[in-house]
C-alpha cells in the first residue's frame, strides 16, 4: 500500500461504474431530470416523455426509466387525473368538460380521464355554476338583462358548463334578484 487514499476511478472495474453514474450516461440523466420535474408537480407519463424527447434522451432509455418511475409510483397518470379535476374543480370552477379538455392536453389516456371527471356528478357540477354567478352576479348590476346573462352565461361557458345548465342556473340568478326573465331563452 502507498498510504495514498484509493479513489472511485482508481481501479479499473471502477471505471465502468463511475461511466454508468456520469451526467452523460442517459439513463442517469433521463433520472434526474424526471425527478427534478416531479419534485415542483405531479406530472403525467406524457409531459415526463415529452420533457425528456426535448432533452435529447434517447426513446428507448425514456421508455425504461418512464416505466420504472411507474412501477415504484412516481408517475400515476389516474392519480394525477384525480387530484387535478378535484383541485381545478374546486379552486377554478371548472365543469367536467373543461377538465377532459385540459387533462386530454397533457397526455391522460381517454379511460383516466373519463374516470377522473365521473368524480363529479351533475348537482355538484351545478351547484359550483350557481357559486360561481352568485360571485359574479353582483358586478353585473346595472346592466340590461340580455347583457347581465350573456355574461353570466359566458362565464360558464368558458368553465366548461353545458348551455342548458349555464342558462337555468342565470335564469335562476336573475330571477332571484327580482329580474325578469320572461323570453330569456329566445333573446340567447
Amino acid at each position: 500500500m502507498t498510504g495514498r487514499t484509493e479513489w472511485p476511478g482508481d481501479s479499473p472495474d471502477s471505471s465502468r461504474a463511475e461511466k454508468e453514474l456520469s451526467p452523460q450516461d442517459p439513463a442517469e440523466r433521463a433520472r434526474a431530470i424526471c425527478l427534478r420535474l416531479l419534485t415542483g408537480n405531479p406530472r403525467t407519463r406524457k409531459q415526463l416523455a415529452d420533457a425528456l424527447r426535448k432533452r435529447e434522451i434517447p426513446d428507448e432509455v425514456a421508455e425504461e426509466v418512464l416505466s420504472r418511475f411507474e412501477d415504484v409510483g412516481l408517475i400515476d397518470d389516474a392519480a394525477f387525473a384525480g387530484a387535478w379535476v378535484e383541485s381545478r374543480h374546486h379552486g377554478r370552477g371548472l365543469a367536467r368538460r373543461a377538465l377532459a379538455r385540459e387533462l386530454r392536453t397533457k397526455g391522460v389516456e381517454p379511460a383516466l380521464i373519463q374516470e377522473a371527471v365521473d368524480q363529479l356528478d351533475s348537482e355538484r357540477e351545478e351547484a359550483t355554476a350557481r357559486e360561481l354567478v352568485e360571485r359574479k352576479l353582483r358586478a353585473t348590476r346595472g346592466l340590461d338583462r340580455d347583457r347581465r346573462l350573456r355574461r353570466l352565461a359566458g362565464m360558464l361557458a368558458r368553465k366548461g358548463y353545458p348551455e342548458g345548465m349555464a342558462l337555468r342556473v342565470v335564469r335562476q340568478a336573475l330571477e332571484a334578484e327580482g329580474e325578469d326573465t320572461d323570453g330569456l331563452d329566445e333573446s340567447f
